[in-house]
């Protein structure tokens, strides 16, 4: 149970990382939307290599599906909340254009699952591929950064927006730790749809937000530097 937590703390925390880089290091909009389109490739690669084709692997039917489905709804219902609750002139922000809660719901939707997926891959003697874990961090760093540059430029403290992603750290953390132990009897089916949920809400949370932010910051190039993010992280899970 502590390797789950401990390898799910390591993926996650470079939303931490990302934030506070985004907090000291100024960045004008065209290089954080071109460090979005990088997180964009490397999340491409992850619902590619680390969640969908794993879990069409372990049970080959409609289990991926539902997963796929019902991630992408969450993401949708949720976003339109957000965007219900979010007072008007908040998001998107003055400056570069990113939706900050958006991400921050993409993260916490895409973590969560995806650390209950690593505590169900150490039960039986298992492992974590230390490259799947460096993918995961890859990715969630320009994500805790651009969410934490819009809400910033939103008007939240950064003692606020620190405290929302130690929050997801701890909440992934968490689950890491449930999937090892109280999942550890969980079929195939329940592993896959688990998997195929993070993947959906990545998927909806890239077209809704990620890409379009990107493209809009970045320009022309964006679509340059989301290949060369799918490239890396496609070659640290093969190594994997």
């Amino acid at each position: 149970m502590a390797s789950a937590a401990f390898w799910a703390g390591v993926g996650s925390s470079a939303l931490v990382i990302g934030a506070l880089i985004g907090f000291f290091v100024p960045v004008s909009a065209r290089v954080l939307g071109l460090i979005m389109g990088f997180g964009a490739g490397t999340l491409l690669s992850a619902v590619s290599f680390e969640l969908v084709l794993q879990a069409y692997n372990e049970v080959k039917d409609a289990s991926v599906v539902v997963g796929l489905v019902a991630g992408a709804l969450v993401f949708w219902a949720g976003d339109r909340l957000l965007e219900r609750f979010t007072p008007s002139g908040e998001d998107p922000v003055v400056g570069a254009t990113v939706s900050g809660p958006s991400l921050v719901l993409g993260a916490t939707l895409d973590g969560v699952p995806e650390s209950v997926a690593i505590g169900l891959a150490l039960l039986g003697g298992g492992s974590v591929s230390v490259a799947m874990v460096v993918a995961v961090f890859l990715s969630n760093m320009p994500e805790g950064m651009a969410a934490s540059v819009g809400l910033r430029n939103a008007g939240h403290s950064r003692a606020r927006i620190l405290w929302v992603w130690a929050g997801i750290v701890a909440l992934s953390v968490s689950a890491a730790a449930l999937g090892y132990g109280l999942l550890g009897n969980a079929s195939p089916d329940v592993v896959a749809c688990i998997q195929a949920f993070a993947a959906g809400s990545i998927l909806a949370m890239l077209a809704n937000t990620l890409m379009p932010q990107a493209f809009a910051n970045g320009g022309r190039e964006v679509g340059l530097v989301t290949v060369f993010g799918f490239i890396l992280a496609s070659a640290l899970a093969t190594l994997g």
